[in-house]
């Protein structure tokens, strides 16, 4: 797996105070929903959000360079396409 996809949860647990809402809490538990797994997965989620953000950031420069080489010359090999 990718460090990107990677989940982060293969290492040792750390206990976290969190804040959430009582009544999203008190619903989650009578739903059975494993709240810590929850708010893993939901950090994890937004982990990813931001590293992919800051990435699109860290490499906006080549996007535009890339995307102005098309507009001057074309698609690389566009001759050989089929579609």
């Amino acid at each position: 797996m990718n460090q990107v996809n990677r989940r982060q949860d293969s290492g040792p647990k750390r206990a976290t105070n969190v804040s959430l809402s009582e009544t999203l809490v008190t619903e989650a538990r009578e739903l059975g929903v494993n709240v810590s797994r929850a708010c893993e997965d939901g950090l994890a989620s937004e982990v990813r959000r931001e590293r992919s953000k800051r990435w699109q950031e860290e490499n906006a420069a080549g996007f535009e360079a890339w995307n102005s080489y098309v507009e001057r010359n074309g698609v690389p090999l566009a001759n050989y396409r089929k579609f």
